[in-house]
């Protein structure tokens, strides 16, 4: 192969080549079956593009529905990136969300330092959550896989049965917690939604008005800025060369002096935390309280997905996080504009990962094919 063909070909045979067309396919795959169910697929997915840019809310909403798969993306891609497989993400996700809902109305502190305590609290519990499945791995061998699957039931059943406590739900019988102090609120158009002051300053200024009828808040840009860090360590530390190089050859990390099961827990602890981070921030901008849960929310498991198709990368998780907020939110809208079932969404989401796991088929093939080429070449 010259160099010129190499060129021409260099985009479709990397990874951000296969993801690109992957997307298409999804796309082009949910149109298909669109067009089968009696809808003008171009009509539907003009309409999802207008349901998420065409109003100031409509971004906003987008966002808030990004940034929890942002950060599950983040924790999974990180356990990945360090030889792990973080299939946990949903029980952390579900303890983040607790302790942060309890310590957000029980604990009473002043503004900022309430949200500070209760990220580095909820945060830390899920760590801790986390580094339980490391913990079994380094000592005992057990498949991170099984022990977070059985964890995520486990958070799931512990989470309800908290909930309904007395002392702990709104009122006897009622499955849900009080709303968290506002001090420990990261919505920024809080305040004004609460005073007669900011209510009329909204009503005068339409943008800001459009805007207060969504959760907008911080949550977005504290996943930014979890991301950065995370890339940072991975890429420019001592602890993140530790955690990578025992997710290459743990063998041959342990030959170089490399603690392994030290590294495995904290490898499930920080992805444990950045899970349980993505509930944290949904109760303090979002939600605001912490409710029985009828079934897995599935903020978790979408992070397996949203990890895959970033390459299992921080900046990645970004990428991945926002195509799923896009199509998660905007994909509502084809069944309240065109009567389409949004479950096409879900096709169209599944049918893009599907893709994205063939790279590595087509690779091999790709490699034997150039092998061949390069026998008969020799012959």
């Amino acid at each position: 192969m010259t160099m010129k063909e190499k060129k021409k070909t260099g985009f479709f045979q990397s990874t951000a080549g296969f993801t690109v067309v992957s997307i298409f396919l999804g796309l082009f795959i949910g149109g298909i079956i669109l067009k089968i169910a009696g809808f003008n697929p171009f009509t539907a997915y003009w309409v999802i593009i207008k349901g998420v840019v065409s109003k100031p809310k409509y971004v906003a909403y987008t966002l808030v529905s990004a940034t929890p798969l942002i950060l599950t993306g983040l924790s999974v891609a990180f356990a990945f990136r360090t030889g792990l497989f973080n299939i946990g993400a949903e029980g952390q996700f579900i303890i983040g969300a607790l302790v942060a809902g309890l310590t957000g109305y029980f604990w009473h502190l002043p503004p900022v330092i309430h949200v500070i305590v209760v990220i580095i609290v909820a945060g830390s519990a899920a760590a801790a959550w986390g580094g339980l499945s490391g913990y079994l791995k380094a000592k005992f061998g057990v498949n991170e896989v099984i022990s977070t699957i059985m964890l995520n039931w486990i958070a799931f059943y512990l989470s309800n049965w908290i909930v309904g406590l007395p002392g702990i739900a709104k009122e006897v019988g009622v499955n849900v917690t009080n709303n968290i102090q506002d001090t420990a609120r990261i919505d920024i158009l809080g305040v004004w939604k609460r005073t007669d002051e900011g209510i009329e300053y909204l009503t005068e200024h339409p943008f800001f008005f459009d805007l207060l009828r969504a959760p907008v808040n911080l949550g977005f840009l504290f996943a930014i800025l979890l991301v950065i860090l995370i890339w940072f360590i991975l890429n420019r530390t001592t602890l993140g060369y530790e955690l990578r190089a025992v997710g290459f050859n743990k063998h041959a990390a342990e030959y170089g002096g490399i603690n392994v099961k030290k590294s495995i827990i904290i490898s499930m602890a920080i992805s444990g935390a950045l899970a349980g981070l993505a509930g944290t921030f949904h109760v303090l901008g979002n939600s605001m309280k912490v409710a029985n849960l009828a079934g897995m929310e599935g903020a978790g498991f979408d992070g397996i997905a949203v990890a895959l198709i970033g390459n299992t990368t921080a900046a990645g998780s970004v990428f991945g996080g926002l195509l799923f907020g896009i199509l998660k939110y905007g994909g509502t809208k084809i069944q309240n504009e065109l009567g389409a079932p949004t479950e096409i969404i879900n096709i169209i989401i599944g049918t893009i990962v599907f893709f994205i796991a063939m790279p590595k088929f087509i690779k091999i093939l790709y490699s034997i094919k150039l092998k061949k080429g390069g026998n008969q070449n020799a012959e």
